[in-house]
């Protein structure tokens, strides 16, 4: 792939003989994005990814800069590096960042959901995770009776804090003594923070904001969540109403017409994001993205799947939570025209019938995305 390096560190496409930065000149808007392909089926789902980003750049007038990084599972085995220092100076420097699932069966659990992909959202403080659940035409849903206006929804999960923040312990570890705790951390500027974002997103939608939590357990969390996101509603003019985490779940699949933006914490985020893609069609089309809406550091964009080592390398790997990973990349840097014409090219394919292969996903793709990406 032009612009990648064997090594953690970012080359760019140019340096590395990929050509890609030269065809910029004379363009008003570059951005610089570093493509960190991941393990398993990671690298061919974002090279997909990357050649769509391409031809909706040369048509909507913009250019983009690609940079190279080689992070994951095979280089950990490899060099025994998780995230080195100069690699994530390196990635600072990018405008964004697209990622593939990382992760093979020989690297122990927490290896690198730690050390890589924790590590990068707490350095970069990605303090939003972005996860829209969208039912989309020729995709069945989980539930039958969905239809398209049904579900159209977007979790906003606080992304640096509650359980996932490293807070906590083990003591006499292998005795019967053992005792390991996990403690929640909940501040009241990174929950203002995150409900902001949630909440000015609900103002471009329909107004309505869903705080979902656990406060009648949670009873110090969950307060501050709850006045917390009150105030911020009430500045933003939004109507914010709440439920609890459980009766969230069951609403999710029984009448999820009732949610557009929900907000909620690390963990209670984590597992409805993955309920709302089973919802969808499965976490093949679910897309995400790590965000700090400040931009004072690069953004990371990544389809949710795994790293599918089992079909790795066979041309089978679905590109669609890629493609639609790189649309909400692309929308985050301004380009919301060359996001939608992504978005539109992924359902119009996704109406008349997937492709089998990934090749073939890429060949369909192209060819909307000449033809507009129009339906149809």
């Amino acid at each position: 792939m032009a612009g990648e390096v064997a090594g953690p560190g970012v080359a760019s496409a140019e340096a590395a003989g990929g050509g890609v930065a030269a065809g910029n000149a004379g363009r008003d808007r570059v951005h610089v994005i570093t493509h960190l392909p991941g393990d398993g089926v990671g690298p061919e789902v974002t090279e997909v990814a990357r050649v769509c980003v391409d031809a909706v750049a040369a048509q909507r007038g913009f250019g983009v800069e690609w940079r190279g990084c080689q992070l994951g599972g095979r280089h950990y085995l490899t060099t025994g590096e998780v995230l080195p220092d100069p690699a994530l100076a390196e990635l600072r420097q990018s405008d964004a960042i697209l990622l593939g699932a990382v992760g093979t069966p020989e690297v122990p659990p927490g290896v690198l959901e730690r050390g890589l992909l924790l590590r990068l959202r707490f350095e970069l403080d990605l303090y939003v995770n972005l996860r829209p659940s969208k039912l989309r035409p020729g995709i069945g849903g989980a539930v039958g009776k969905h239809g398209f206006d049904d579900l159209d929804l977007v979790i906003v999960r606080e992304n640096t804090e509650g359980l996932y923040a490293g807070a906590g312990g083990t003591v006499h570890r292998g005795t019967e003594f053992e005792t390991s705790t996990e403690e929640s951390l909940n501040t009241w500027a990174g929950i203002r923070r995150c409900v902001r974002y949630a909440s000015q997103l609900a103002a471009t939608r329909s107004g309505r904001l869903t705080l979902v939590h656990k406060t009648n357990v949670l009873t110090h969390a969950g307060d501050l969540w709850y006045r917390v996101a009150r105030e911020v509603a009430a500045e933003d003019g939004v109507e914010l109403s709440y439920a609890h985490v459980d009766a969230a779940c069951l609403w999710m699949v029984d009448d999820p017409k009732r949610f557009d933006v929900i907000v909620t914490d690390n963990l209670f985020g984590d597992i409805l994001s993955d309920l709302g893609a089973a919802l969808t069609g499965g976490l093949g089309y679910a897309p995400s993205g790590n965000i700090n809406p400040d931009r004072t550091v690069p953004s990371i964009f990544e389809p949710v799947h795994g790293s599918a080592p089992d079909i790795a390398g066979k041309g089978l790997a679905n590109p669609a939570g890629a493609v639609l990973s790189a649309a909400l990349m692309l929308d985050h840097l301004g380009e919301s025209a060359a996001a939608a014409d992504l978005e539109s090219a992924v359902n119009g394919i996704l109406a008349t019938g997937a492709p089998a292969s990934t090749g073939e996903w890429e060949k369909a793709l192209l060819t909307r995305l000449a033809d507009g990406g129009r339906l149809g």
